[in-house]
């Protein structure tokens, strides 16, 4: 089954194309990279998706539904830039999670935090910035959504929270949903993706199973990335 269907989107920002007659189609029961260079859409794309940016033209269909309340419900978003407030404990984190999303598991998020040995009375402001990522990736990939939107999710943390990151995406997402990430650390998720779409200028100018790529190109998804997009 399509979890999500995008014909023909586009979205401006005054003479700026962001997504340029975008068409793009991804299977349930997948994690895809979304990879591009910065300013090719990458970000535009999945607030899009998540409905924080409306599209200028064209169709999206998120499990069916076009965009609104519908698909929020079924959408769990990691914005690049945290949108908690650094004021904020942990337990009000998980707190506020509750209350806003119906699909949110406490027990679970509970269980991930108690991984990290964090202090829930902790305020985000004195935790590091690998263990704030952690914190708020383990609230997304807590709620029992069928498309996870990641923008950047290992931005500007060491290799040990990457790796964290990593696996806490592959151990708390179910089979039959999507998980889309966003990235340029492509080597780092590589070995974790089954599709990748390559964005340049706002369009797709690859969509491809990533084993197939690789049998077909013999080359790395990295190196082939390094290739097409070379200054």
């Amino acid at each position: 089954m399509m979890i999500l269907e995008c014909e023909n989107l586009s979205k401006n920002y005054g003479s700026v194309k962001a997504l340029d007659n975008l068409t793009l189609k991804i299977e349930s029961g997948k994690i895809v990279g979304l990879l591009g260079p910065n300013g090719h859409g990458k970000t535009t794309l999945i607030k899009t998706l998540s409905g924080l940016l409306s599209k200028d033209k064209g169709k999206v269909l998120i499990d069916g539904k076009r965009i609104g309340v519908g698909t929020k419900k079924i959408v769990s978003y990691l914005p690049e830039r945290s949108y908690l407030s650094p004021e904020m404990k942990i337990k009000e984190v998980v707190s506020f999670f509750q209350e806003f999303y119906e699909d949110f598991d406490a027990k679970k998020a509970d269980a991930m935090l108690g991984e990290l040995s964090l202090d829930k009375e902790s305020k985000l402001k004195s935790l590091s910035k690998g263990n704030r990522e952690k914190v708020q990736l383990i609230m997304v990939m807590s709620r029992k959504a069928k498309l996870y939107l990641l923008d950047e999710p290992m931005g500007g943390v060491d290799p040990a929270a990457r790796d964290y990151i990593l696996k806490t995406i592959i151990s708390n997402y179910s089979e039959d949903a999507t998980v889309i990430i966003s990235t340029h650390l492509i080597q780092d998720v590589e070995q974790i993706l089954d599709e990748v779409v390559f964005l340049k200028e706002g369009k797709v100018m690859l969509h491809s199973d990533v084993d197939e790529l690789r049998m077909e190109k013999e080359k790395s998804v990295d190196a082939l990335f390094r290739e097409v997009f070379s200054c």
